[in-house]
């Protein structure tokens, strides 16, 4: 990022203070300090960031933000606030302002990640475009992003999450998109938000920091966005199955790890392939496209892009090992995301046996065991060989498999020791798709899977 003058921070976070000297980097991360950036003391529910500020400052932090009095030395380093969960924030909607760029706002349960994976790709064909790294897409993740803008950037992705309502007002007022996507309203989260209405209301608060008439890209294949309305802005959808779409996606083929379709847009019909499978990318490639196509970029060239787009961290990552081949999908899951997985899955070329390795669809509400019940009659409905299921309410899984007819469903709370019947059982032109919520950390088990 820019050099930014300490007093012009002060000002920005309504901090009393003057002082001299620029600063170009921030965390809120003791670990992270690195001399002349700014020290933000955060309260988390595991730490509190105030401890560290002493800390902070004699490793080279040119100044520390605290809303907490303390005996912080040297004292003159230290800017007051009433709430320092708002300077990132408030730093980054400023530094956002001083930018004139195309941004593009993503959110939704399930896709929204490789949504902006899909955009950014299709950005890049034209312009200079900075995205979020991983998933930073919380209220310091979003920060940290915008801090990355240099003036060579042109457009940007930006990916919001939320856990609760208002989060993403939050976020949207901070990142000002131009164009809004949203790519799923379905039940991660409904443990906390209580009803998927609810959750509707969450995700379309993106709107809050968008002008009026700006694009709102929504998937019409999902139920409650494609029925949403909102005069204020321009509502294009995208979608497979709906005839309500203007951006859709006919003459879908899945050919071995790619899927190649046609892409109709008024008078447009443009053939595209992707190098992943699923319906639901499919979908994430259509939002991207929709986006391109408002930001100038010409059929042609969205679809060529389309065609480069990369898997991100451990979605549907391919790996081959001693004949066998193991998917890592394993970065989220919930019902919407699991079954268009496990869908995607059953349409994957396989010359062995077709494993499933599930763990728990995590924050998915009161119905959780039945929806894990759910899932398991799916593996059975679309004839996998075998579900291996780890986690607290993954027995549901092997249960609904079995009633469901699958004669080799199995289940262990503990994932090392799953893995570990698993591995050796596994030979030559099996496939094996893992698949998770976060939170179960499935990453862990591929040590196992991939011993010589």
């Amino acid at each position: 990022m820019e050099k930014l003058p300490i007093n012009t921070i002060a000002q920005w976070i309504g901090a009393d203070f003057h002082g001299e000297g620029e600063i170009d980097t921030f965390t809120n991360d003791s670990r992270a300090v690195t001399p002349g950036c700014l020290f933000v003391a955060m309260e988390g529910e595991v730490t509190d960031g105030h401890k560290y500020i002493n800390q902070a400052l004699a490793k080279g932090a040119a100044y520390a933000v605290a809303h907490k009095p303390g005996d912080y030395r040297p004292a003159d380093r230290v800017l007051y606030v009433k709430n320092t969960r708002e300077v990132l924030l408030s730093i980054a909607s400023h530094y956002r302002d001083s930018f004139d760029l195309k941004v593009v706002g993503v959110t939704g349960s399930v896709g929204k990640t490789t949504t902006k994976e899909f955009i950014w790709t299709v950005l890049s064909a034209k312009y200079h475009t900075l995205k979020n790294l991983g998933n930073q897409n919380t209220e310091v993740g979003l920060p940290q992003t915008i801090f990355r803008l240099g003036r060579s950037h042109q457009a940007a992705v930006l990916e919001m999450g939320m856990c609760a309502l208002g989060e993403i007002e939050e976020l949207t007022r901070v990142a000002k998109p131009d164009i809004g996507v949203i790519t799923n309203v379905g039940v991660a989260h409904l443990e906390k938000l209580g009803s998927r209405e609810n959750i509707l209301k969450a995700k379309t608060e993106i709107v809050l920091g968008m002008r009026p008439g700006s694009p709102l890209i929504l998937n019409g294949d999902n139920d409650l966005l494609g029925t949403y309305e909102n005069p204020d802005f321009k509502i294009i959808r995208y979608g497979i199955h709906s005839p309500a779409c203007q951006v859709r996606a006919e003459g879908i083929v899945q050919e071995g790890t790619s899927t190649r379709f046609l892409i109709r847009l008024g008078e447009e019909s443009i053939p595209a392939v992707i190098p992943t499978i699923g319906e639901h990318n499919v979908l994430n490639a259509l939002a991207a496209y929709a986006v391109g196509r408002e930001l100038d970029i010409s059929p042609q060239d969205c679809a060529k892009a389309l065609s480069s787009y990369q898997t991100a961290g451990m979605r549907q990552k391919i790996v081959e090992h001693q004949g066998y081949t193991v998917v890592e999908d394993c970065y989220n899951a919930n019902p919407d995301s699991m079954r268009a997985a496990l869908t995607a899955f059953a349409a994957y070329p396989c010359k062995g046996r077709k494993i499933a390795l599930l763990s728990d669809m995590l924050e998915i509400g009161p119905n959780s065991y039945e929806d894990h019940k759910e899932m398991g009659r799916l593996c059975a409905q679309l004839g996998f060989d075998q579900l291996w299921a780890t986690g607290r309410d993954a027995k549901g899984y092997a249960e609904g498999a079995s009633e469901a007819g699958l004669q080799e469903a199995f289940f262990c709370p503990d994932k090392m020791e799953l893995t570990r019947s698993l591995a050796p059982t596994l030979r030559e032109g099996d496939l094996v798709w893992v698949k998770g919520s976060r939170g179960m950390e499935m990453e862990e088990i591929f040590p196992i899977l991939y011993r010589p």
